[in-house]
């Protein structure tokens, strides 16, 4: 079955969020680590389910390069991760919204700039 690359990316960006919503809220309320530092380490164990992911199914017919790709994906990852931390932390400081549902808001959020950003460069095809 031949699926479109925003339904990869959607199911792709699924999985990751999966992995990273799931391990953050365990590490913070299970192993009571800071918010902050569950969702560093949450985001650690996303990013190789995610770039594989996209590398492989999302943008697999583009012809990028992992030496292109990895780099700007790299980039674009930390720097969504870096948004995602300064809003996820904002929120718990200065609302009373519990850490599980800042974290997935926050999350929702960057997911639609990161698909932008992936399609139109991490991923596209260097001529």
């Amino acid at each position: 079955m031949k699926l479109g690359s925003a339904t990869w990316f959607t199911l792709v960006g699924a999985a990751a969020s999966a992995v990273h919503y799931l391990s953050a809220v365990f590490m913070e309320g299970v192993l009571d680590l800071n918010p902050g530092s569950a969702n560093l380490l949450a985001f650690l164990l996303a990013f190789p389910v995610s770039y594989i992911g996209h590398q492989t199914f999302s943008f697999a017919g583009n012809g990028s390069q992992h030496k292109q790709a990895l780099p700007r994906y790299l980039l674009l990852a930390c720097s969504g991760f870096a948004a995602n931390q300064i809003m996820v932390l904002s929120l718990l400081n200065y609302t009373i919204l519990p850490f599980w549902l800042a974290l997935g808001l926050v999350m929702g959020i960057v997911a639609v700039s990161t698909y932008l950003l992936s399609r139109h460069w991490a991923f596209k095809h260097k001529n």
